[in-house]
């Protein structure tokens, strides 16, 4: 799978022969080749070195105990890519244990000892494969077949099964597999999938014969599948076409009667929920006073602990829970931001989490337990991420605020919520509107050294809107973009225009625009709207049309992107995505380019870019194009993220910045 200088080669110049190289073109490359600058100036060397130490920020998140529960397995880059390191205590060195060419991700420790299973692709092509690292000897060896596309590792009780979803039978479906986890060859399928859905494993039983599963169709339809591993006998638990909802199961109770679940079907937010697996059992809803949406559950291995994380707004609250008597009582005092991954310790001493916030990147922290399942001692950091050197002080934390948008909601106009980052003065400042992707995503304040980067380099603000069609806010605002209501979440960019004019301290006459995959989309589409208020704009591996998008997106997400985005084979849904499609609009857009992609991108495909970058050269607009060979849904790889990183800065000083 590894792409060689050859296949490189062959890449260039099948773009070259049709789409990004005419006579009058820039064309140079960088990072061995494998990154394609066209029509980009030379990056002045006092602009690397400008944002080097913005570049230099690392994370560390947390992963998985150690069998003993004396140490930590932690993700963090010192190289290139992110690799496996483990801490032995708090505020201990990272020691590597996989030096590898790719980034690591999905790390799973097998029960009863310290191998890790995890997830990695070859080129950001997400055709993931999975590995086992022997802690003994340090050796990895691949256990899937090296060709499918695989994913959501689970190991049972015992260690020894390890339950997955892939795409190995015919490269499209997402069936349910497991195998052996000292034998490869055992791999077999556990349920196969027939309608284009996603699968995915949630929890083993106890005894090993039952499997819980996520069938999920939309982000406003997922089910829970009881799968019985002795029969494969599968049996719908919980949601369906006649109750379409969400409904992700997470884990059965001690004794295997019944599963803990997160659903919408009582209400606009996701809460935390408990079925018992007698026929007709009615449900019982656990978080019902929380209005907000239950983002994750864990457990101990007893069952007899578990800790929940509730998303207020964008920021993370905390809460352990008794499984037994679904008691639960918030953890305070904890540092404000978003929680990530976590686990309890083996021995259930502690809980160990990753934490992130606005001014600071994401660190593992580990928080002591009492004797009872709510009792809680000291938070301790355990690793100390390195943000190049810089003052954390300077940096600037995000203000959540709303503004009124097109609509009404009870005779008031709808209010769109997003974070602003002011860098420090008084203004009128230059504005950056980032556009979260997803859609059904939601932008919430993380750590973003980019952000700290334009506000400390360019002086810019950063407004990051949660336009409708973004989670976190209840499943009615979620389905307000869907199908022929596209184009809504388009005209939430230009409320936020008209905002933006009333606010004293920012400069509505130097305003950019910046996203990412349906963000890419959502960028290109305010180009076309409203190009007359805008003086710059950056797709990063953005639709450009949503018909060839659906034709040309990898098989086994199409269905998938249909439900979202609507079904293309459809006459009246085919006519409305082709109006909409930002190319077949590219009159409209006058304001200068800038278009990012990764050539192996299975999500987005390099199509999308050749495309619209060929029409805005035949319009004669102002268009910069980088393109990684060796990179997929965004860059991973630290050297082109460098490269691109300060190309965007360079794009924004000359195109943004400027007075007229």
């Amino acid at each position: 799978m590894k792409l060689t200088r050859n296949t490189a080669l062959a890449v260039t110049a099948v773009l070259c022969s049709t789409t990004v190289l005419a006579a009058d073109v820039n064309e140079r490359t960088l990072n061995d080749g494998q990154l394609l600058l066209y029509d980009i100036p030379e990056i002045p060397a006092s602009v690397a070195a400008d944002l080097n130490r913005f570049q230099n920020t690392r994370s560390a998140s947390f992963q998985a105990w150690s069998e003993d529960s004396k140490r930590v397995f932690v993700t963090t880059r010192f190289g290139d890519v992110s690799q496996i390191h483990r801490v032995d205590q708090p505020g201990g060195a990272r020691r590597q244990l996989t030096f590898l060419d790719e980034p690591v991700g999905g790390v799973a420790r097998r029960p009863g000892s310290n191998d890790l299973a995890f997830l990695m692709d070859a080129g950001g092509s997400e055709f993931a494969q999975i590995f086992l690292l022997d802690a003994k000897t340090g050796d990895v060896r691949m256990l899937s077949d090296g060709e499918s596309r695989n994913s959501v590792l689970l190991w049972d009780r015992d260690g020894e099964r390890l339950a997955f979803q892939s795409t190995r039978r015919d490269g499209r479906a997402n069936d349910i597999w497991i195998m052996q986890g000292d034998s490869p060859d055992s791999a077999g399928i556990a349920l196969a999938s027939t309608d284009g859905s996603w699968w995915g494993p949630s929890d083993f039983n106890r005894a090993g014969d039952k499997l819980l599963l996520t069938n999920y169709h939309s982000i406003t339809d997922s089910r829970a599948i009881l799968l019985d591993l002795t029969t494969g006998q599968q049996r719908r638990v919980d949601g369906g076409e006649e109750r379409a909802s969400t409904n992700v199961p997470i884990g059965f109770n001690a004794d295997g009667s019944g599963f803990y679940f997160i659903t919408d079907q009582f209400g606009e937010f996701n809460t935390l929920a408990y079925r018992d697996l007698a026929d007709d059992a009615q449900t019982v809803v656990v978080t019902e006073d929380i209005p907000w949406n239950v983002t994750g559950l864990i457990f101990n291995d007893a069952r007899d602990r578990a800790a929940f994380v509730i998303n207020e707004g964008g920021l993370s609250a905390l809460y352990l829970m008794d499984p037994v008597t679904r008691a639960y009582q918030r953890v305070t005092d904890l540092p404000v931001g978003v929680i990530g991954g976590g686990a309890f310790s083996p021995d259930d001493s502690s809980l160990a989490l990753t934490l992130n916030s606005a001014t600071s990147p994401s660190d593992t922290y580990v928080l002591t337990l009492g004797e009872r399942p709510l009792q809680v001692g000291e938070l301790t950091r355990w690793t100390y991420s390195e943000v190049g050197g810089l003052d954390t002080e300077q940096f600037v934390a995000p203000e959540l605020i709303s503004y009124p948008t097109f609509d009404e909601v009870a005779g008031e106009p709808r209010e769109i919520p997003a974070f602003v980052y002011k860098p420090r003065g008084e203004g009128p400042f230059p504005v950056i509107i980032s556009i979260h992707g997803g859609p059904e995503a939601q932008a919430r304040p993380t750590f973003s050294s980019t952000f700290q980067m334009w506000a400390a380099k360019l002086g810019a603000a950063v407004v990051v809107p949660n336009v409708r069609g973004s989670a976190g806010y209840g499943k009615t605002y979620v389905g307000l973009d869907n199908g022929f209501k596209r184009e809504d979440s388009v005209r939430d960019i230009g409320a936020l225009l008209d905002w933006i004019a009333t606010q004293p301290s920012l400069d509505a006459e130097r305003v950019a625009v910046f996203g990412g995959s349906y963000g890419g989309y959502m960028v290109l589409a305010s180009s076309v709207k409203y190009s007359d208020r805008l003086r710059a704009a950056v797709n990063v591996v953005g639709i450009s049309n949503f018909v060839t998008f659906l034709e040309n997106t990898q098989d086994y997400r199409r269905d998938l992107r249909r439900v979202e985005y609507g079904d293309e084979r459809d006459p009246a849904m085919r006519a409305h995505l082709e109006q909409i499609s930002p190319l077949n609009n590219v009159e409209q857009i006058s304001v200068p380019m800038f278009v990012v992609q990764g050539n192996n991108d299975p999500r987005v495909p390099v199509s999308e870019a050749a495309q619209i970058v060929d029409a805005l050269r035949e319009s004669d607009n102002t268009v910069w194009y980088m393109n990684a060979l060796n990179e997929g849904h965004g860059y991973a790889r630290k050297e082109n993220a460098d490269v691109y990183r300060q190309a965007v800065v360079l794009f924004f000083q000359q195109h943004l910045l400027p007075e007229n």
